[in-house]
């Protein structure tokens, strides 16, 4: 009789804990919206102004630094801090190039307050390989703190600016965004574990070449045999 209560006990006791733990799961669902509700939040907080893509294109694709202005496209919100379409050897990298950018960055989760990865101190830039195919980027870690954490793959979050964006190798001048980016267009451990990220990252062109290439163009081209 007692056995039998100690057994009914103990399997009731498992059938708690089993419950109990399926209570504490968390759906995709939720942690979608635990993400929107933690971007929302962040936005409210840091006083960002948010701009719509024809706001953003009607304004020779300005964001406004100092009214804290950032565009949505296609879910990230990109603030073009530096733009230095002054720059003396200012390009754009058009369809068929394939160009190496040294990348200054640091990646912050936005949902945990914490600051994940960054190369703003590490000796050298990371190395990122980017091709542009008839208008559309895709890109690569060469080298550098972003491939030695999370591979070879570039967050697809990080290719929005490069439609907008010209290069220069002036270190005073290089191109600046920052970057909400959600986990759908994150690292593979963003989309793993649901979460977003703040990134702050500057470009700069690895090679001079292509800047040869212009200063060739204005002394009339390359010589003749």
């Amino acid at each position: 009789m007692r056995s039998g209560i100690l057994k009914n006990i103990f399997f009731y006791t498992l059938l708690l804990v089993f419950f109990a733990a399926c209570d504490e799961t968390v759906t995709y669902t939720e942690m979608k919206e635990k993400e929107v509700k933690s971007v929302k939040e962040f936005i409210k907080e840091k006083g960002i102004k948010t701009i719509t893509f024809e706001e953003f294109a009607a304004n020779d694709s300005v964001t406004d630094v100092s009214l804290n202005e950032y565009v949505e496209i296609d879910g990230v919100y990109m603030q073009i801090v530096n733009n230095p379409k002054d720059a003396d050897d200012a390009r754009k990298i058009v369809s068929g190039d394939t160009r190496d950018m040294l990348v200054r960055y640091s990646e912050y989760n936005i949902q945990d307050d914490d600051t994940i990865t960054s190369n703003l101190f590490a000796a050298e830039a990371d190395v990122m390989r980017v091709r542009n195919v008839d208008g559309t980027f895709s890109a690569t870690f060469i080298s550098g703190v972003m491939k030695a954490v999370y591979g070879d793959n570039v967050p697809t979050g990080w290719l929005v600016p490069l439609n907008y964006l010209v290069f220069t190798r002036h270190q005073s001048q290089l191109a600046k965004v920052n970057l909400i980016v959600p986990h759908t267009k994150g690292t593979n451990n963003a989309v793993t574990y649901v979460y977003p990220c703040l990134y702050q990252i500057t470009f700069q062109p690895e090679n001079n070449f292509d800047y040869e290439e212009i200063a060739d163009e204005a002394d009339g081209g390359d010589e003749t045999e």
